[in-house]
């Protein structure tokens, strides 16, 4: 894919596009199979979300203030966990299995924890004069482990 913007070059860009592309074939599914209204606003609800944490971290990514981007990045990442509670309330209601929505739950996870590096790196007020050292945006299996670990 050809990029014209910055945020396009960025790893927590491109895995929202990907989670954007599988949720909206689970959605296609969900919409066959269920007319039921309750499941349609949680749907729709998980559409609006992860379409929001991507618009928010291509806004912020735009921004040239830290603390703005710092906060369109965290928005971003409050729209990935709702997403990962769109999807538990779709398991929850038996609309989906937790089989179903594994692959986009590890996408959620891999996301967040990108975005929360992100923050770090742009909150003026979360780091002190660690402005100038290298942050990864996809965390290594250790990190992911740990957030897991904190989640249960």
């Amino acid at each position: 894919m050809r990029t014209y913007f910055d945020h396009e070059k960025l790893d927590v860009y491109q895995l929202e596009l990907r989670f954007v592309t599988w949720v909206t074939a689970l959605l296609v599914n969900i919409k066959q199979r269920s007319t039921d209204a309750r499941i349609a606003e949680v749907s729709d609800q998980l559409d609006r979300a992860s379409l929001s944490a991507l618009l928010n971290t291509a806004e912020g990514n735009g921004r040239r203030q830290r603390r703005t981007r710092a906060k369109f990045f965290d928005d971003a990442r409050g729209s990935a966990t709702e997403c990962a509670a769109c999807l538990d309330a779709l398991v929850a209601k038996g609309v989906c299995s937790g089989g179903d929505t594994d692959k986009g739950k590890q996408l959620l996870l891999r996301i967040a924890s990108m975005l929360t590096k992100l923050i770090e790196r742009f909150d003026i007020s979360s780091s002190s004069s660690s402005s100038s050292s290298i942050i990864r945006e996809e965390p290594g299996e250790d990190e992911c482990e740990d957030e897991n670990e904190d989640e249960h």
